[in-house]
């Protein structure tokens, strides 16, 4: 069975995983503007891929969302702020959306990437409880939200790509660079860092809004 949902834009769904991010890793900020949830869109830290949305761009990804009930818009306030609905709509759990959210902004990845990368979103005690979740999210009876990939070659794990976009294109899901794949510890140094990268730029954002 589908995701009952109709495929989302590639902002569409930036829109909708930058809300969940900013909601766990900068909550003093969150529900979001419209200049920040562009600034979240166009990061250039723990984006794949990285875009050049415009303003324009986004409140037109913000309404279609609006329209699925997918995010809120809350009023009493000087500027409109909005908020998802993420896990109300699809019925998921919060380690669940933790690893939908950074499925749609770092792109596909292995069980062992999303550990690493949903660490400010979700400690996921091992690699286990990351591929427990995932099968959970592959075979729910509402309809798939996540797909295992075919295996790369010369990689050792499987890749995983949400759903909430239709499909994967597997050319469009492979990585630029497959020739000589890094060792797990690169990987990892990899991920960490661009951990590292994020927190300073919420940091920097927390600092934007005080200043505003």
């Amino acid at each position: 069975m589908t995701n009952p949902l109709p495929p989302l834009s590639l902002l569409e769904t930036r829109v909708l995983g930058t809300l969940v991010e900013k909601q766990r890793t900068v909550p003093d900020t969150y529900p979001l503007s419209v200049n920040a949830l562009l600034a979240g869109c166009n990061q250039k830290t723990s984006r794949n891929p990285v875009i050049e949305a415009s303003e324009s761009d986004v409140v037109q990804a913000i309404d279609v969302l609006k329209g699925l009930w997918l995010i809120n818009e809350i009023s009493g306030s000087r500027v409109s702020r909005f908020e998802h609905r993420l896990e109300k709509i699809l019925g998921i759990p919060s380690q669940a959306s933790a690893l939908l959210t950074v499925l749609m902004l770092r792109g596909p990845q292995t069980a062992g990437e999303l550990r690493l990368n949903c660490e400010r979103l979700h400690k996921f005690a091992d690699i286990s409880s990351v591929e427990a979740f995932l099968e959970e999210l592959a075979s729910r009876e509402a309809g798939a939200l996540v797909v295992e990939l075919p295996r790369l070659p010369g990689s050792r794990e499987n890749r995983w790509a949400h759903l909430l976009s239709g499909q994967p294109d597997i050319d469009m899901a492979t990585p630029a660079r497959t020739n000589q794949p890094a060792s797990q510890e690169i990987d990892d140094l990899k991920a960490r860092v661009s951990i590292l990268e994020t927190e300073l730029a919420d940091l920097r954002a927390r600092l934007s809004a005080i200043g505003a």
